[in-house]
């Protein structure tokens, strides 16, 4: 796949029209594409648990109300008993994938215990499982007005309240959704 083409660090954008309850007004942050597929987490989908009770399960003990209280989100429908940390900056933790020079991905343990003592990233965003597609399929469904996609933005990811998100990545992407059509043309 050419440079160009990939949607690597780009935010997925579900259309209105998508009906499918795994992504409807879902922003998804793409941490790679490339030949094979496309691998990304959703950040608008807070999960009713919070990260206390995740590192309680995993036996992890944390102090800090704060980190305590912090949401999870639902990062997709793949696997979602496994977890995901987008964190900025990269740090050096067992298995992250470096997604650009300042954010990263990991699924390690180690970057939970480092958070829940507040020795973590600077910032995070917790998520269970991950939205999947094979080689082609994200293409095929952006070719059928599914999705939008834009250049990513930090503090859409750490910053904005989850139930904005959406609405600040289609504002990020300059479409008016109320002038979108659901039909699909070529020229």
């Amino acid at each position: 796949m050419a440079e160009t083409m990939s949607l690597t660090n780009q935010f997925l954008i579900a259309m209105p029209t998508l009906q499918d309850p795994n992504f409807m007004r879902s922003v998804t942050y793409i941490c790679e594409h490339n030949e094979n597929g496309c691998m990304g987490i959703i950040i608008n989908r807070p999960l009713d648990i919070t990260l206390g009770e995740v590192l309680r399960q995993l036996e992890i003990h944390v102090d800090d109300p704060d980190i305590s209280h912090q949401p999870v989100y639902l990062g997709g429908p793949v696997q979602n008993e496994r977890g995901f940390v987008i964190h900025r900056p990269h740090g050096d933790w067992e298995a992250i994938l470096k997604v650009t020079s300042e954010i990263g991905i990991t699924s390690s343990r180690d970057i939970l215990a480092a958070i829940a003592e507040g020795k973590g990233p600077e910032k995070n965003l917790i998520a269970l499982g991950y939205a999947g597609w094979g080689a082609g399929q994200l293409e095929s469904e952006i070719a059928q007005n599914a999705w939008l996609s834009t250049p990513a933005d930090n503090s859409i990811i750490f910053e904005a309240p989850f139930d904005k998100r959406w609405e600040a990545a289609v504002a990020l992407a300059g479409i008016d959704l109320n002038k979108l059509s659901s039909e699909i043309g070529h020229a």
